[in-house]
């Protein structure tokens, strides 16, 4: 595939080697805002950037009909809008809040889990997420995932950042050194705590996990998620 790189930062670069291992040709790596004259004509593209400019950098993709898998998270607001964006050009779009596919199973753990507690009020249930002190939103977008996930398999109705009150759930963002992601689901009790974890050693899951998408997504027409990809 010919593959162009939204965004041009650690996350990217990685991105670039495993792309080019596996037989890709990377057509832009842009820092800058795309158009169709730097995209340079790919097949797909992928879009790691920061949510202050990730909104228009995928509208400008999508508007020229190249599919994004995007991985940019704290812009969430927007993205029904990108979606309609998407399904009006005929084109495809996934984001994924994690890309890794140990945290999509994880995700599909975490929905299971949280419909088997459901039953048993007596526990209580807090997320925990901790990341490298450079990471721009918080909570991360795959706390907020896995926090969504527990919502609609529980009687939560929001979640919260830090303390919380009646059907909030709450979820603790910790910054800490280079640590490239930790999280943490809690169901606590007064006798006991049942606590599911997913620990990142390093950035190269979720490269791996958001080229083997775009390897997916070519000639398909939609909205899609890393559990169409898996067939989770």
């Amino acid at each position: 595939m010919k593959i162009a790189l939204v965004g041009y930062g650690k996350m990217g670069k990685i991105i670039d080697e495993i792309s080019q291992s596996r037989g890709h040709e990377i057509v832009a790596r842009l820092r800058e805002t795309p158009t169709p004259e730097n995209l340079n004509n790919p097949d797909v593209v992928i879009e790691f950037s920061n949510p202050e400019v990730a909104f228009e950098n995928i509208k400008t993709c999508l508007e020229n009909k190249i599919p994004v898998i995007c991985g940019t998270t704290g812009w969430l607001d927007q993205k029904p809008e990108i979606e309609k964006i998407a399904l009006e050009n005929n084109t495809a779009f996934l984001y994924g809040s994690n890309f890794s596919l140990g945290v999509n199973l994880f995700f599909a753990l975490n929905e299971n889990l949280a419909r088997m507690m459901n039953k048993f009020s007596e526990y209580n249930c807090q997320l925990e997420e901790i990341h490298h002190i450079h990471k721009l939103d918080a909570p991360s977008g795959t706390a907020i995932s896995l926090a969504e996930g527990i919502i609609n398999n529980s009687n939560f109705e929001a979640w919260k950042l830090g303390e919380t009150k009646e059907k909030e759930l709450g979820i603790f963002a910790i910054r800490e050194d280079e640590v490239p992601g930790t999280h943490s689901v809690f169901y606590r009790s007064e006798v006991d705590e049942i606590e599911i974890k997913h620990t990142a050693y390093n950035r190269n899951g979720f490269a791996l996990g958001a080229v083997i998408a775009a390897e997916w997504i070519v000639d398909k027409k939609g909205v899609f998620a890393m559990k169409d990809v898996l067939g989770l």
